[in-house]
């Protein structure tokens, strides 16, 4: 599972490594600089991020509200007053500082069961859907759509992980294929994952690696809902 831990305190984030290392199965990396760190989050997309709260900079649920979703959450902290802050953003743990290892490894077991339950959920009803590209048929698994970009006749299908595939097709007729709670259009040329928004206002979404989409004004509110 790849992890993330951002704290300004070089010792904390030691601890943390030496706890992942103790438990096994756990990637992990280190950031001091919590702006940093969330770019690397936003680049990465890992499955689970360590955040401390009181931070320079942004505070740390600031940032926590920045994230993808998608992303597992862990506060570790030592202003217990935050907690309930924390858990209101979702987070899978709160770990008040100084934490022992098996409080750490309880918390990390939270996380490691539900990304549990999430593949088995995907694997039990992964939609996709097949369009025709270089003569081919080629199947793709909706949830490995970023977002779908309208170029006269064709549709350009941008992936996680992969390169783009151009389509002649409608976005009308493609948006017939996708899971209907899971896209969103956000403009006459584009729909979007919602599963990949970091942010958004009445005129944008911004998505990984800073991608900026424009949000044109028949669908904004549908956005904000």
């Amino acid at each position: 599972m790849k992890c993330i831990a951002i704290d300004d305190e070089p010792i904390a984030l030691e601890i943390i490594k030496k706890f992942c290392n103790q438990m096994g199965g756990l990637e992990i990396e280190t950031f001091s600089n919590p702006l940093t760190g969330l770019e690397a989050i936003n680049r990465t997309l890992p499955d689970l991020v360590f955040l401390d709260i009181e931070m320079k900079g942004i505070h740390g649920l600031d940032l926590a509200r920045k994230m993808p979703a998608g992303v597992m959450l862990i506060f570790t902290t030592a202003y217990a007053q935050f907690a309930l802050d924390g858990f209101e953003l979702n987070a899978i743990d709160f770990l008040h500082k100084p934490y022992s290892f098996g409080r750490f490894e309880t918390a990390v077991k939270k996380a490691i069961h539900l990304k549990s339950l999430q593949t088995r959920a995907q694997q039990s009803d992964e939609q996709s859907l097949v369009v025709k590209a270089d003569y081919k048929n080629i199947k793709i698994i909706c949830s490995e759509i970023i977002y779908l970009e309208a170029i006269n006749n064709y549709v350009k299908i941008h992936l996680n992980g992969s390169h783009p595939i151009l389509t002649q097709c409608t976005l009308k007729s493609l948006i017939e294929s996708l899971p209907e709670q899971q896209f969103l259009r956000v403009h006459k040329s584009f729909v979007v994952n919602r599963a990949f928004i970091v942010s958004f206002s009445r005129t944008e979404v911004v998505l990984p690696q800073g991608k900026i989409l424009p949000v044109g004004r028949t669908y904004a509110d549908a956005l904000q809902q």
